[in-house]
């Protein structure tokens, strides 16, 4: 990217160069009008491709960062899910756990369920 901007900064520059060039050239006054115009669309035409480059760059950069924030969505779904079952697990051998010890301890005599 970086590259790009030296890149750019070039031709802004050369651009530069020629129009003053242009303008200190023993040429007459429509030819050199004529010349600043041919060189001033060549300019435009660059910066709209340039542009068009760089929206392109972009559109598919956007794409990459939403499969990629699906994707982190996905797995943190995944995780809550597996979270969530290993939670009632652990709840339902809790509950069989104390099931099982209040049905084995021993019947006090004397109370409804001793006798």
């Amino acid at each position: 990217m970086e590259n790009d901007n030296r890149l750019s900064y070039f031709f802004l520059g050369l651009g530069i160069g020629v129009a003053v060039g242009v303008l200190f050239a023993p040429k007459s006054g429509e030819e050199t009008r004529g010349l600043i115009k041919s060189k001033a669309t060549e300019g435009g035409e660059y910066l709209k491709s340039k542009a068009s480059e760089s929206g392109e760059y972009l559109r598919r950069r956007g794409e990459e960062l939403r499969e990629s924030a699906t994707d982190y969505v996905e797995r943190g779904r995944t995780a809550i899910n597996r979270q969530r079952d290993q939670i009632s697990a652990a709840m339902e051998a809790g509950k069989n756990a104390y099931r099982d010890v209040v049905n084995e301890q021993p019947k006090e005599p004397g109370t409804a369920e001793g006798v």
